[in-house]
């Protein structure tokens, strides 16, 4: 019987998960050896740094962020809803990328990325509405309530 395979992002994933990030960067960065444009392996390396080092994460995120802003073109004005799979991967990559800019004190420019999240995603499947009057409002990421 063969083995049901996982997908490389979902790999990576579980090994985060049980404390392998070696081996979660080295599937990733596979992925990115195969394609430099995979968002989705740029976010999770983000995900992968965030709680140790939300610089090294911010600069992930911020490449994903980049790859699908060239890709949407400077007069995309339509939605990415979250129901479109392939919508999620540039969402992730905007989502930490908006959250690191708010652990890094960047409070002005994490409100602009998660104000263009809800118009891009208006069902806001990610939770945005919640987090940003906090940043509007000056809450800095370790004065939150619910750390």
């Amino acid at each position: 019987m063969r083995a049901i395979r996982t997908s490389p992002i979902t790999e990576a994933v579980e090994l985060k998960e049980a404390g392998e990030f070696a081996e979660a960067h080295q599937v990733l960065n596979i992925l990115l050896i195969a394609d430099l444009r995979c968002l989705d392996a740029h976010a999770h390396l983000g995900n992968l740094e965030f709680d140790r080092q939300p610089a090294t994460a911010l600069r992930h995120y911020d490449i994903g962020r980049q790859i699908g802003e060239i890709s949407l073109g400077p007069d995309f004005s339509g939605v990415l809803p979250w129901g479109l799979v392939d919508n999620r991967p540039y969402l992730r990559c905007l989502h930490g990328y908006g959250l690191c800019l708010w652990r890094l004190k960047r409070l002005a420019e994490a409100a602009i990325v998660f104000t263009r999240m809800l118009w891009l995603n208006p069902t806001d499947n990610q939770g945005i509405r919640f987090l940003l009057p906090e940043v509007r409002n000056g809450t800095t990421w370790k004065d939150r309530p619910d750390l």
